[in-house]
């Protein structure tokens, strides 16, 4: 009884001791969330209705289906598991591909917003009615995220909200960029806003095309290394039409070669976009 009241004696003379430090201060966070970035990701491709747990039930829903349907097929769980786990990654492999192909066209199409608000400066125009404008005049792609900025700003007349709300929809670095530009013109002032804004439009088309000649490049070596990677699996695919073709992988050994078959294709197709990917702007302007 004495060694467990000098013990809690201690815990409370060590409580108060700690009650006198300096508060800890939370360590910012310098990575988002997996949720935000998925966010961002469904938001990049383009598919603002769905969520990330939608995408998440999505890709288990997938799976569940081709597993069952496979295992009918093949009479053969092993075979059923691996494609069922591939099939789970297709609807967020293909919202990475609409994601890509986004991000390749808002490439192009970001010179001429930039054009677009910078001849509305330098017409005199307001910031809000020169970002209201490229919902009219700017590139369709991108109209509807800048005419409901300006459906925000005339029903609440507050630029700084409606700026962030803009910047959330876009979910893009170039967009972040413009719009971290607009707002510091807006809060300090300055003359230097349309000049920024033709340089940063000369920028990006360098950019653009840059990036246009090297993909246009390297376009047979990827799609040659994704047609070797696919095989494989094309082939045991038919096979599993004939039970007696895929019998084998029913055993214990069967089920190591398909798993280590599964990894080593993985790890050459994760190694070959590594080796072929172009650096990509993150966003630091969030």
């Amino acid at each position: 009884m004495g060694a467990l009241i000098g013990l809690a004696f201690g815990a409370g003379l060590l409580l108060v001791w700690l009650s006198f430090g300096p508060p800890r201060e939370p360590k910012p966070r310098t990575t988002p969330r997996l949720s935000e970035r998925m966010s961002d990701m469904l938001a990049q491709a383009g598919v603002e209705s769905v969520t990330p747990l939608a995408l998440v039930g999505a890709c288990a829903g997938t799976g569940v289906v081709v597993l069952l349907v496979m295992a009918l097929v093949s009479h053969s769980p092993v075979v059923a598991t691996a494609f069922a786990s591939m099939a789970a990654y297709a609807p967020l492999g293909l919202v990475r591909m609409r994601q890509r192909k986004r991000r390749a066209d808002l490439r192009e199409l970001w010179p001429e917003v930039v054009d677009n608000l910078a001849s509305g400066v330098r017409a005199g125009l307001s910031l809000p009615e020169a970002l209201t404008q490229v919902g009219a005049r700017g590139p369709e792609q991108l109209r509807s995220h800048f005419v409901r900025f300006g459906e925000d700003y005339r029903a609440t007349g507050r630029f700084g909200p409606c700026l962030d709300r803009l910047k959330a929809s876009l979910a893009d670095p170039v967009g972040d960029r413009i719009v971290e530009s607009l707002r510091l013109a807006r809060e300090v002032g300055g003359s230097d806003l349309g000049r920024l804004l033709r340089t940063l439009s000369g920028f990006l088309r360098e950019e653009a095309r840059a990036r246009a000649e090297l993909q246009a490049r390297q376009s047979w070596t990827v799609n040659g290394a994704r047609l070797a990677v696919a095989a494989p699996w094309l082939v045991l695919g038919l096979l599993a039409f004939n039970p007696d073709g895929v019998a084998a992988f029913n055993s214990a050994a069967g089920a190591v070669v398909l798993l280590v078959g599964g990894g080593v294709c993985l790890l050459a197709y994760r190694l070959m976009l590594q080796i072929a990917r172009l650096p990509e702007e993150e966003r630091v302007l969030r």
